[in-house]
């Protein structure tokens, strides 16, 4: 099954504080900026569609991928048939919410994004519905980013699909790169994920 035949790419598209050495600046902004925004609810006012919808209608093929299935076992189908998923026109990517464990989309990412970080990109933030499910904290304070426990497990299910799709490690590399994370994140998330990255 190709990375084309899953996607739905369709035109819709409490933290506490933080431990100010192992956090990113950016990181830490963007936290306390969102902190603040559930705080006097401007969360609301910042969604243009606040309304989720069923993450089976739009995201079509995931129950029958292996490393989705891994995740969820026998409850695939069940699980990816309650998950709930919400458009956004803000600029990013992906996220689970913390408060209820639904998935946040960026519909220009659907829209402008490589089909294949997207594919990746739902495995990820799947990890974290199925962490979110088991109770862990996904924003865990204590560590930063590219040593949150529940990233590397993230990426780990992620980088293992992405070999099982031949990327080389190089593409591999690439996709783990973002616009919050410095070179020297880069190469602590890629010696924590045991990919090799020529920087």
């Amino acid at each position: 099954m190709a990375v084309n035949d899953l996607l739905l790419v369709d035109n819709w598209t409490n933290t506490g504080q933080k431990i100010w050495s192992t956090m990113d600046p950016r990181e830490l902004l963007l936290m306390k900026l969102l902190q603040i925004a559930r705080t006097v609810r401007a969360d609301r006012l910042l969604r243009f569609r606040a309304s989720t919808y069923h993450f089976a209608d739009y995201f079509k093929g995931f129950e029958k991928v292996e490393a989705v299935r891994q995740l969820f076992g026998d409850k695939t189908e069940q699980v990816l048939r309650n998950l709930k998923v919400e458009f956004t026109y803000l600029p990013g990517y992906m996220r689970v919410s913390d408060s209820d464990g639904h998935i946040t989309v960026s519909s220009r990412y659907l829209r402008q994004g490589d089909k294949v970080d997207i594919y990746l990109d739902v495995i990820h933030e799947l990890t974290h519905v199925k962490q979110f499910m088991e109770g862990k904290e996904l924003f865990d304070i204590h560590y930063g980013y590219v040593d949150r426990p529940t990233e590397i497990e993230a990426y780990r299910l992620t980088i293992e699909e992405a070999r099982r799709l031949g990327l080389s490690e190089e593409r591999i590399c690439d996709y783990l790169k973002t616009e919050w994370m410095t070179m020297e994140d880069l190469k602590q998330l890629a010696v924590n994920l045991g990919v090799r990255c020529n920087m």
